[in-house]
């Protein structure tokens, strides 16, 4: 029996994954209580921000301004307890992805579907980030631009 046990749990979501699931329930619910504030959203990212472990905290603040700076009617707002910045229709539009979150070797920034960015048949939603020098700044805030549009 411990064997079919350890097999499930090896076939299932992470400690992490069911972390992040159980976040996203309770932003869910915070959203539903609050409505749409802009500011609630931002001290929430910020919050989330001041949390993760550096690097990654270097790189999100930075993101966050980068973002806000490039689309200012983006909203910012937690996702999966991530930084995510919305449309005026709530729907997240990009993301940022620390490393330490799924305990990878590299800081994400996504792309939802709803982001502006198609490109032919095929197109990056995502983008790997291990640090961020001015000729990737000058990149992501292009994409957030069109992303955003």
């Amino acid at each position: 029996m411990s064997q079919k046990k350890d097999t499930q749990k090896s076939e299932g979501f992470t400690d992490e994954e069911r972390a992040a699931m159980k976040e996203r329930a309770q932003e869910l619910k915070a959203a539903a209580r609050a409505g749409k504030d802009k500011a609630d959203g931002e001290s929430a990212v910020l919050a989330k921000i001041a949390e993760m472990p550096e690097p990654d905290r270097a790189m999100a603040k930075r993101l966050h301004a980068i973002i806000q700076a490039s689309a200012p009617a983006l909203s910012p707002k937690t996702w999966y307890g991530m930084p995510a910045y919305a449309n005026k229709d709530g729907k997240v539009v990009c993301f940022f992805q620390s490393a330490s979150k799924f305990n990878a070797r590299y800081a994400t920034l996504g792309f939802s579907d709803t982001a502006n960015l198609d490109e032919g048949a095929m197109w990056p939603t995502a983008f790997a980030l291990k640090a961020l020098t001015a000729a990737d700044e000058a990149r992501i805030s292009a994409l957030v631009k069109k992303a955003a549009s």
